[in-house]
């Protein structure tokens, strides 16, 4: 996931976008505790993909901000 893909989306695409991805967190944090992960490198992708969402939703909220007070 790039940066670039997310920034068109609404807020709400992006918090739907946010909770799959802090599901599929879990999900990878359950099966590294019971040894099942086969792929450690999805665990810091997805890490990494929720750092982008939350770092676009945080450039929307300041652009709206900004918009309204001026």
């Amino acid at each position: 996931m790039h940066a670039g893909d997310l920034r068109p989306k609404s807020m709400d695409q992006l918090n739907e976008q946010l909770e799959d991805l802090k599901k599929e967190q879990f999900n990878l944090r359950f099966q590294a505790a019971s040894g099942q992960l086969e792929n450690t490198v999805r665990a810091r992708e997805v890490r990494r993909d929720i750092a982008r969402v939350k770092t676009i939703m945080n450039e929307k909220r300041r652009a709206a901000g900004a918009a309204a007070g001026s």
